[in-house]
């Protein structure tokens, strides 16, 4: 006899019909678990959207928890009430916790050359289109080969932060080295066909287009070593590599570097976009490389280059001492 919830499992279904990706989905379902037993295993039928604040609330008081945290607790709830309960939350009178401005930590350029001289074949590789294209480290992992031009030189992210596509540089280097990779790639997949399996396909793409897991073109460009079931739909399939791995590595290769400095898969991003500043790209063109939606995100990058201070110079320099 199953043990899961025939609500959670409709909630489930729900965020699947609308297209939500994996991590959204099991995201939502713990933050309504966590609601649900909160208020004592109680349906939510049964609480009124006051319970949400008070959630909340306990949340930023008792557990201290970060205001993005926070907002995606919120937003799981606002799912729960609006899509799946069809019941209107209105004005909660709740003021999330207010996020201190941080500035991203960047590697310099001699640091990143540090860095990948410590690392070899694949993960070199990822940390380096990391760095070369501004990629997040999952947006690196789910390419697929029909998402890389190797004569434009360019990447087409899809179903990036906030379920966009956006297009961004490929080095030459990563390039050169890309060719060898996607071809190593396919011969995988032709493999896998043989035994009837294939790379793991988005949404219900395997429905509509049976034959899709044998076309080049859906094959990831960084396969993972084994196959395994499919999340949604129990499928025999070869996933992504997982980004567990290249953490691994990168941390490794941080070690020994000896940089003293909180280095992770994001800053790799962060050095791409300071670095294209300092070179003088214009703030607009790095914007739309990131895929930002505000400006006032990628401005961000100016503070770390000190070029909000307009050339100003610490009086300490005027003394001449």
């Amino acid at each position: 006899m199953s043990n899961k919830s025939p609500f959670l499992e409709s909630i489930r279904a729900e965020i699947r019909l609308r297209g939500y990706s994996i991590r959204t989905e099991k995201s939502y379902l713990y933050w309504i678990k966590r609601y649900i037993l909160f208020n004592h295993k109680k349906h939510p039928t049964d609480l009124s959207p006051g319970h949400i604040k008070v959630f909340l609330s306990w949340l930023a008081t008792d557990k201290n928890m970060a205001a993005n945290t926070q907002k995606v607790a919120l937003n799981a709830l606002v799912f729960l009430y609006k899509k799946i309960l069809k019941e209107e939350i209105g004005d909660l009178g709740f003021t999330l916790a207010t996020k201190q401005r941080q500035l991203p930590i960047v590697l310099n350029v001699s640091e990143v050359h540090t860095i990948l001289s410590l690392l070899s074949g694949r993960n070199a590789l990822i940390i380096q289109l990391l760095y070369g294209s501004g990629l997040r480290i999952t947006e690196c992992l789910r390419l697929r080969v029909q998402d890389i031009d190797l004569e434009k030189l360019s990447l087409t992210i899809r179903d990036g932060k906030g379920n966009k596509d956006r297009q961004t540089i490929l080095g030459q280097h990563c390039a050169k080295q890309l060719e060898a990779v996607i071809e190593n790639a396919i011969q995988l997949q032709q493999a896998d066909n043989k035994q009837g399996v294939g790379p793991s396909l988005p949404f219900a793409l395997a429905k509509k287009y049976p034959n899709a897991f044998r076309q080049a073109a859906w094959m990831h460009v960084f396969p993972s070593s084994t196959i395994c079931p499919h999340p949604e739909t129990g499928e025999v399939v070869r996933h992504h590599l997982h980004a567990s791995s290249i953490r691994k590595a990168l941390q490794s290769a941080v070690k020994q570097s000896e940089i003293r400095k909180k280095v992770n898969c994001h800053t790799f991003r962060h050095s791409f976009a300071t670095h294209l500043l300092e070179q003088g790209q214009d703030i607009r063109t790095v914007q739309e490389l990131l895929g930002h939606n505000d400006l006032n995100t990628t401005q961000i990058y100016t503070h770390v280059l000190g070029q909000h201070y307009a050339g100003t110079v610490s009086p300490l320099d005027r003394l001449g001492l």
